[in-house]
């Protein structure tokens, strides 16, 4: 019997996909599973039980990373699962920039109070809120991940042009975007002719700040952005300054703060990209499988902090070792392994940053007794017998 802690209210179709074998509640002590959403970990305990821990969503800044890492926890997200509401938001946000409907709708409030001359009032005020259409103008797309693409795609059938900007471009993701988007060949050359500019990076070292007043200068005098990834991607006083001096027309993003609540130019959202049940559900199934197969058969699928390894679904005994990466570490276990007179099917090993992961299929039943030794090596944080 597997125990699983949930610290936040988590979909009911995600967590029924464990199935039977699971103790799943969000009191349970010593679990070998935390699947959560936004729950902050950081001042948390980790028992010493906690093998796995799931993010349903796909940021995980509400998790010590660093503190599971060292403890062989395997840190799991999901990305991708919100990827289709996040893409809604993004098109009508392109139309959002475009039309002044928020101030509109906002500025039609006002004659509430005017009976029968609201009407007449409003034809009058109308040209107040003139916009252009999106229909031939231009989207650069910064990030072509699962988001970026989808938001790609969505553009091109509405009519825009589509520039893409991923030096990381990923192999399957290639394959969904649709081939009439064109490759920027470099950041700036997606700033300098781009009408609509939208971010799907993550917050990096590399990418935090990328949009300074050093990017905004390169820019399409008047281009319209939309930030729905992380904050600190876009640099607070040069955006203003960028939107004061008509650099950017109209600035759009997911997170609110009092200095661009005061803009006028600028549309806040309270964090709705992935605010939808649909999302929620998808997220949860997500983490509930990935979480599952890591438990059930040692496969790391979708990880943070530790590289993806995935042998399938585990046929007798399989060992798996998370570890430092640092030479001769196969060697040892493997040379343990061998003096007990066990022989191994397969292994598979494979590192990421500072850490490794391997994994073995063993032939024969095997000495728990086995785990402790290897265990017992230095640099060899956490071994586990399935």
């Amino acid at each position: 019997m597997y125990k699983i802690k949930t610290l936040n209210k988590i979909s009911k179709k995600g967590l029924g996909i464990l199935g039977k074998n699971y103790e799943i509640s969000d009191d349970c002590e010593n679990p070998d599973g935390i699947i959560l959403r936004s729950f902050k970990m950081h001042d948390m305990e980790l028992p010493e039980s906690l093998r796995a821990v799931a993010r349903a969503g796909a940021g995980v800044n509400n998790i010590p990373l660093d503190k599971c890492s060292e403890k062989g926890i395997v840190v799991f997200n999901t990305p991708g699962a919100n990827a289709n509401a996040v893409k809604e938001l993004v098109i009508c946000s392109l139309l959002l920039s475009s039309r002044k409907v928020v101030q509109g709708i906002n500025w039609a409030k006002t004659l509430k109070d005017e009976g029968d001359q609201a009407a007449s009032l409003v034809e009058k005020g109308k040209s107040n809120f003139v916009g252009p259409e999106i229909y031939g103008k231009t989207l650069g797309v910064v990030g072509l991940g699962a988001i970026g693409v989808k938001v790609a795609n969505a553009a091109h059938h509405l009519g825009m042009n589509v520039v893409g900007y991923d030096p990381y471009l990923s192999v399957d993701s290639a394959w969904h975007l649709t081939r009439f988007a064109e490759k920027a060949t470099s950041f700036d050359d997606l700033l300098a002719q781009s009408d609509y500019i939208t971010i799907h990076v993550p917050a990096l070292p590399s990418t935090i700040g990328m949009f300074n007043s050093e990017a905004f200068a390169k820019m399409k005098k008047g281009a319209r952005l939309l930030n729905f990834s992380r904050d600190t991607l876009v640099d607070t006083t040069d955006i203003q300054a960028a939107l004061e001096d008509g650099t950017v027309s109209c600035y759009v993003t997911d997170f609110a703060t009092a200095d661009l609540l005061n803009n006028d130019k600028v549309i806040c959202m309270p964090h709705l990209g992935a605010s939808t049940p649909e999302s929620e559900e998808n997220c949860a199934v997500m983490a509930s499988n990935e979480i599952k197969d890591f438990l059930e058969n040692g496969n790391i699928i979708n990880s943070v902090n530790y590289p993806n390894c995935d042998m399938g679904e585990k046929n007798g005994e399989r060992m798996t070792v998370a570890h430092k990466n640092v030479p001769n570490m196969l060697k040892h276990i493997t040379d343990l392994i061998a003096a007990k007179g066990v022989n191994i099917d397969t292994m598979l090993n494979k590192s990421r940053g500072d850490y490794a992961y391997t994994m073995l299929d063993l032939q024969g039943k095997i000495d728990p007794a086995i785990a402790k030794e290897i265990e017992d090596i230095d640099g060899v944080i956490k071994v586990t017998l399935l």
